[in-house]
């Protein structure tokens, strides 16, 4: 984990983020503090201004701006779990007492919207036509990302969606743009939903901008889906089974083809992947026990599973590696029956079959491709 200080136009916050140990690494970057210091000049002007934060990564935009107490709505659950830590370094510094999601997001309208930008093209496309329904006449967003991890062909999503008036020159790596409303709306955008036809079964999955492998099935689950059937098939009827990191839901959906009678969990820290889950779910297994929850790992009181799939993500805000994947094994080991089982397929160069042996006894690979491995790990 580490630590820094952010200044900012309203004071400073100690701040941490999770996940590595790379000092370079912050809580912050300087697309937050191009976001808080433009922010700020225009709450002095406007000081009654309805403020709205979207995706703040780490808490440094929803912390800083406090004093007026902003809404705040983000795709990640991880959001809430980074609020906590930071408010507690931070005295008199209070977390938001709720912090919208996709699954519920704020009503009304507002002055000024602040915006993390995406990687993901249609993600941007797809946040900037819902801010356009949520300001207020005369209203501005205020979207700001480092230059080296803008989408590709950034400059046209804007001008396709809303009204640019300025665009920032480069500030430590990092560039705003600021942008009044434009006439592009979801209702008649077709890029909200996006999917592929299921290789087994028939069923189409789809997904949301912000779901991961959305257009197509990604080689890592498609090399795990063959080992479904062995790995359930001693599960009971109403077998607890979770799908961890879901996505779109597609190794969930593929077990209920196997198993129709299990009852199954998604779960994923993005909104927008347990919406198109559920969505998804409900379109080809209406009558499945299915639940969903939107949750940073295995969080809260859970009965444990026979099961977790898993395909867990390696990537975190510009970081590669296994950090993500270590948590989330952690938390399967505390999660299982005595005789459940994690089943888990994980990038080759990321040696998962060393991971995997600091919680659980017994470890088996089960399959391996060039770039993936799938393993079966229980405690013995």
């Amino acid at each position: 984990m580490t630590i820094a200080v952010l200044d900012f136009p309203g004071g400073s916050l100690v701040l941490s983020r999770s996940g590595t140990n790379d000092p370079s690494l912050r809580a912050w970057s300087a697309a937050d503090e191009l976001l808080l210091q433009e922010s700020y000049n225009r709450i002095e002007v406007a000081p009654a201004s309805r403020v709205l934060v979207i995706d703040d990564q780490y808490g440094a935009l929803t912390l800083a701006l406090a004093s007026i107490a902003p809404d705040v709505v983000a795709d990640s659950a991880q959001l809430n779990t980074a609020l906590a830590l930071n408010a507690s370094q931070n005295p008199g510094s209070e977390a938001p007492s709720q912090v919208y999601s996709w699954l519920q997001p704020p009503v009304g309208t507002y002055d000024l919207i602040l915006m993390k930008i995406p990687r993901e093209s249609d993600y941007l496309a797809w946040l900037l036509r819902w801010a356009n329904g949520a300001l207020k006449p005369g209203g501005t967003i205020l979207a700001a990302g480092m230059i080296k991890h803008l989408p590709d062909r950034s400059v046209d999503i804007f001008a396709g969606a809303v009204e640019v008036q300025s665009v920032s020159r480069a500030v430590k790596k990092a560039r705003m743009v600021i942008c009044g409303a434009g006439q592009a709306t979801l209702d008649s955008w077709p890029g909200t939903w996006k999917g592929y036809e299921m290789e087994h079964g028939g069923a189409r999955v789809a997904a949301m901008p912000a779901v991961f492998a959305r257009e197509k099935l990604d080689i890592g689950t498609r090399l795990m889906l063959p080992h479904l059937n062995p790995a359930l098939k001693l599960c009971e009827p109403g077998g607890r089974v979770l799908d961890l990191a879901c996505g779109n839901g597609v190794l969930g959906l593929s077990a209920l083809t196997e198993k129709p009678d299990i009852e199954i969990t998604f779960s994923d820290v993005s909104s927008q992947a347990v919406l198109s889950a559920r969505r998804n779910v409900e379109a080809a297994f209406p009558g499945a026990k299915a639940l969903f929850k939107h949750a940073d790992g295995i969080v809260g009181h859970h009965k444990p599973f026979e099961r977790i799939l898993l395909n867990p993500p390696f990537h975190e805000g510009g970081v590669v590696g296994d950090h993500i994947a270590l948590r989330l094994f952690e938390q399967a080991s505390r999660n299982l029956t005595a005789t459940g089982r994690l089943l888990m397929v994980g990038n080759r160069h990321l040696g998962y079959h060393r991971s995997l042996r600091r919680f659980f006894s017994q470890v088996r690979q089960v399959d391996a491709s060039p770039k993936f491995v799938v393993f079966e790990a229980w405690q013995g």
